[in-house]
């Protein structure tokens, strides 16, 4: 069975699959598979970026990234659903970040 790629999804399916996924992490996680949770939960977020639009996210700007109160990166440029960046505090650490780890 192949499974569809995100990218090729409609907004539906990517809504389907969100909550799908949400439902087997909340299992997982009251079974106390941790590292299947976690998988799940990146999933869910990777699905996530897929419902938002690249081009609302800038080179140059910070945004907060969810998840991590008080932490922040600055995006340096932008590569489909990903932004390339640092943490600041670390600008040496180049990485990317799905775009709905980000909040401004």
């Amino acid at each position: 069975m192949s499974e569809k790629r995100y990218s090729d999804m409609t907004t539906y399916e990517l809504q389907q699959e969100i909550g799908s996924l949400q439902e087997k992490a909340r299992k997982a996680e009251q079974l106390g598979m941790i590292n299947e949770y976690a998988v799940l939960e990146r999933k869910v977020t990777m699905a996530r970026s897929y419902l938002l639009d690249p081009e609302t996210f800038k080179a140059g700007e910070v945004y907060e990234i969810q998840g991590d109160p008080g932490s922040y990166f600055k995006i340096d440029y932008m590569n489909g659903v990903f932004a390339w960046g640092f943490r600041l505090g670390a600008p040496q650490n180049e990485e990317a970040l799905p775009i709905s780890m980000l909040k401004k």
